[in-house]
């Protein structure tokens, strides 16, 4: 799987975990020079808090548009740092 936006891949694997209909990457496999920590935070009942990137490339900015949960729930254990993304990012194969 790869998560494309603005021409660039962000994160590629063949690793990925589905929750919810969502493609979480592994941290590994996620390009960190186009991501910038994010104050956004949102609760899941059920997998826990999450924390949120800003997605940066070729001088655009996708606000919010990858999340992860630094300490899931015990339920998501499975997911624990890995990243998703939405808000137009492209995830195919």
């Amino acid at each position: 799987m790869k998560a494309i936006w603005n021409g660039e891949v962000i994160a590629e694997s063949d690793d990925t975990i589905v929750v919810e209909g969502n493609h979480y990457f592994p941290p590994d496999a996620v390009n960190e020079n186009f991501l910038r920590e994010s104050s956004t935070h949102t609760v899941c009942p059920w997998k826990g808090t999450a924390s949120y990137y800003d997605v940066k490339v070729n001088g655009s900015e996708n606000k919010d548009a990858a999340w992860y949960y630094p300490e899931a729930s015990e339920l998501a254990k499975n997911i624990n740092g890995y990243v998703a993304f939405w808000k137009g990012v492209e995830v195919t194969k």
